[in-house]
């Protein structure tokens, strides 16, 4: 696969990401870095130019876990303005479209974290429940989460307005 779906746009960045939900009960599995220890993040990542969205969060999923998880649905569509907060996209503004993939995780689902982030800072893994005091992102997860339905819904997140 080629590169990463990001694209220098004036000032700022565009990016095509995938994310994960992978829940147990009501827990979800989320993503963390020391580096920015505030704040917890969804599995996933960026699609890279030829894959699909669906190919993108699996391989995502296994890059961050270990494990080859199979895409049950989408369930949500982000479209999101915000500020860098990594060494390579520090202050810049980001208008990122994400795709939210509910995955089917077996019973015997082991996750083991070998992965880093793109300033090379090693990520772990941990288990929240969807009511943690912690700051995590997509916000959204915080509420949308605790009602599941069978469509996909689109969800507009904005910095800029802040």
């Amino acid at each position: 696969m080629s590169k990463d779906m990001t694209v220098p746009c004036d000032e700022g960045l565009i990016n095509i990401r995938v994310g994960a939900i992978i829940m147990r009960g009501n827990k979800i599995l989320m993503v963390g870095n020391k580096a920015r220890p505030e704040y917890l993040y969804s599995v996933g990542g960026r699609i890279k130019f030829g894959e699909t969205s669906e190919e993108a969060v699996v391989r995502e999923v296994f890059e961050e876990t270990g494990v080859k998880l199979e895409v049950e649905r989408l369930g949500f569509i982000n479209e999101n303005y915000f500020y860098g907060d990594a060494p390579g996209n520090l202050d810049k503004l980001i208008y990122e479209i994400s795709y939210y993939f509910y995955m089917k995780v077996p019973e015997d689902f082991e996750p083991i974290c070998m992965s880093q982030t793109e300033d090379d800072q090693n990520e772990f893994l941990r288990w929240i429940d969807l009511d943690d005091p912690m700051k995590y992102y997509p916000e959204f997860f915080r509420t949308e989460l605790k009602q599941p339905w069978d469509g996909v819904k689109k969800i507009l997140a904005d910095e800029r307005r802040r």
